[in-house]
């Protein structure tokens, strides 16, 4: 599970920055969930979806400008399509994890 320590440091950003990372933060719970269809209580403790999380704040907080903001934004879509795939798979029976 993400902490916002966690994500201050991969972000490198002060504290202080705190009232911008974590309405981003949520914004991407909720945007993981509409496109994997992973509850946030899923996200908690996968890795995918942290992952995910972290290169999406990464992207909103310094935009295309940021190093290897294309490839991140491929990763981002590859960890969305397992995230997906996973979720579809535990529930239509397998199990999660």
């Amino acid at each position: 599970m993400l902490t916002i320590e966690e994500l201050r440091e991969f972000l490198r950003v002060p504290d202080y920055m705190d009232d911008i990372v974590i309405p981003l933060w949520d914004a991407a719970i909720d945007y993981i969930y509409v496109a994997t269809g992973a509850s946030p209580e899923q996200q908690k403790d996968e890795p995918l979806a942290a992952t995910a999380t972290k290169f999406l704040l990464e992207l909103w907080v310094y935009g295309t400008g940021c190093e290897g903001a294309l490839n991140k934004q491929r990763a981002i879509d590859s960890m969305v399509k397992a995230l997906t795939a996973k979720v579809r798979w535990a529930k239509a029976g397998g199990v999660d994890g």
